[in-house]
């Protein structure tokens, strides 16, 4: 019950944020917040509770930076309504958000103006500086399999030892599930932004066999329930890097 009311509450002054925005960043905020297991999830099963730097890379809109801000206002004013078995929400000290689309980084700075920070920009090329988590969300089935092995690269080496990656990906292993949400993913994007990307995805075996190979020690927890998608989150922690011979890099990165 305590739960449920919390996750409301969360919705409703997350994304009341966007109403400094437009009427499309609201309501999509909302809905997003609503329809997404993973915002909740985070908080529940406390992946970012100790982390004081984050790292969003293609953040959207910020809406993980305002559901997270708006955790720890809840939880400071109302600590007596804080779910027992949730972990308290992290205390940042920074949160800073990388986006190509100019509209979203525009969104995310007018709802987060004094709580993140938030630019236009390439992850592929972009700074990633020094943090304590990497989230990617749904972010990199978009870049090639080459890209995708720098990204994870240059988050290891941005991470803090024991740092924590969170990466979102659609399990390509996952059949029909895999398939529905690869389809309605090709359509938001035809849809919003007039353009049909190709899509580099790969199945959790093989997304594990990869961040193994960087220097990451991972486990898959389910990030689909209440939707018909594949989803997994795959909670990676940095340790000391040992590379693989070229061969076996070579191999994970063209699969």
């Amino acid at each position: 019950m305590r739960e449920r009311a919390t996750t409301e509450a969360l919705i409703k002054a997350a994304s009341a944020q966007y109403w400094k925005t437009d009427l499309f960043g609201y309501f999509s905020a909302r809905g997003k917040l609503r329809g997404d297991p993973a915002f909740a999830r985070i908080l529940s099963a406390g992946l970012l509770a100790d982390a004081e730097r984050i790292l969003d890379l293609g953040c959207g809109p910020g809406l993980l930076a305002a559901w997270l801000d708006a955790a720890r206002q809840r939880n400071d004013e109302r600590p007596h309504l804080w779910p027992n078995d949730w972990r308290p929400p992290p205390r940042l000290k920074s949160y800073r958000g990388i986006e190509m689309r100019r509209q979203e980084v525009w969104r995310a700075q007018i709802a987060l103006r004094n709580h993140a920070e938030f630019e236009v920009g390439d992850i592929t090329a972009a700074d990633f500086g020094s943090v304590d988590a990497v989230v990617m969300l749904d972010v990199l089935h978009y870049l090639d399999h080459q890209a995708q092995v720098s990204v994870l690269e240059r988050a290891h080496e941005a991470l803090s030892p024991g740092g924590t990656l969170l990466l979102r990906i659609g399990d390509a292993g996952g059949g029909i599930r895999f398939a529905v949400g690869r389809w309605i993913d090709w359509t938001v994007m035809v849809a919003h932004y007039r353009r049909t990307p190709r899509m580099y995805c790969r199945s959790i075996h093989e997304w594990q066999r990869l961040l193994t190979s960087l220097g990451y020690e991972s486990e898959a927890l389910p990030m689909s329930s209440g939707t018909p998608f594949a989803n997994i989150m795959l909670i990676a922690h940095a340790h000391k890097k040992a590379r693989p011979p070229r061969t076996l890099t070579d191999s994970l990165i063209t699969q």
